[in-house]
């Protein structure tokens, strides 16, 4: 929750909000995020550190 600024009226967008919600539409791309299927926490890890990797790596070429 954020809280609303004492002078502020309407909608202010807030920075940060907007990295989050990019990165987790990236992490959504990759099939095997959509749900949880993966039974140990490491395995999920482990899915999430490989998609960012190939994701980094389309960004990087």
């Amino acid at each position: 929750m954020v809280r609303r600024s004492e002078g502020v009226r309407g909608f202010q967008a807030v920075a940060h909000r907007w990295v989050v919600e990019r990165s987790f539409a990236w992490f959504l791309r990759c099939r095997r995020l959509v749900r949880d299927y993966e039974c140990c926490p490491d395995t999920s890890g482990a899915v999430i550190r490989w998609s960012m990797i190939a994701l980094m790596s389309r960004l990087a070429a």
